[in-house]
């Protein structure tokens, strides 16, 4: 079985260049109607996706569905603000790693406290705050796949040479796999104490 992994990691960096940072002085300051705000989301994060050519980033319908499950203040006469796009930025980076429900108990007390809030420090101020964090976290996350690639490249040495190939990329991805759980763990955790009793209500209801 041969796999080409000797272009492995410069794949992984162009994987981080496509990781696309929305400006806030990049969305429009007028209000958007709902084509406008698809048109506008599609152009700037289209490059993110894994198939560019096929997969959607944001749709009516998926606008729709953030506004009935709370994720998302109602349009002021079929138009949506600056803010309303970057609660939208926002929800299509988590949604990726979290439920709809954890998206929301997230995001609830947020745009409570700040959305439209008329205050210096606003949904915007959070926006950038947090996002500012995440693009020094890039060269970061860049050492810490190149340690794991090291790590996996040392497995499987006893492993038949026709099978040592694929079994270190399994490595590999059994690695990045393995962090990916444990943090989704420690979000999920944090989330439900965000949620206080929410969780167990959800599961009482079910019962």
């Amino acid at each position: 079985m041969t796999i080409d992994t000797e272009n492995l990691l410069d794949s992984i960096w162009k994987s981080f260049d496509r990781i696309a940072y929305i400006k806030p002085e990049e969305i429009p300051e007028i209000d958007l109607y709902m084509d406008q705000v698809t048109t506008f989301m599609e152009s700037r994060l289209k490059s993110s996706t894994r198939y560019p050519g096929e997969d959607k980033i944001l749709t009516k319908t998926m606008i729709n569905n953030y506004a009935k499950n709370d994720l998302l203040p109602p349009p002021v006469k079929k138009k949506y603000t600056k803010e309303h796009v970057l609660l939208l930025i926002l929800i299509y980076y988590y949604k990726g790693v979290m439920t709809i429900g954890d998206i929301q108990t997230l995001l609830q007390p947020i745009t409570e406290r700040f959305f439209q809030n008329g205050q210096e420090f606003n949904l915007q101020s959070i926006y950038e705050e947090v996002f500012g964090l995440e693009e020094a976290q890039v060269e970061v996350l860049k050492q810490d796949v190149k340690e794991k690639y090291r790590q996996s490249m040392e497995t499987f040495r006893d492993a038949p040479a026709e099978d040592a190939e694929f079994l270190r990329r399994f490595s590999f991805i059994c690695l990045l796999s393995f962090d990916v759980y444990v943090k989704k763990l420690l979000i999920e955790k944090m989330i439900d104490g965000i949620g206080g009793g929410k969780e167990k209500d959800r599961k009482k209801k079910k019962e």
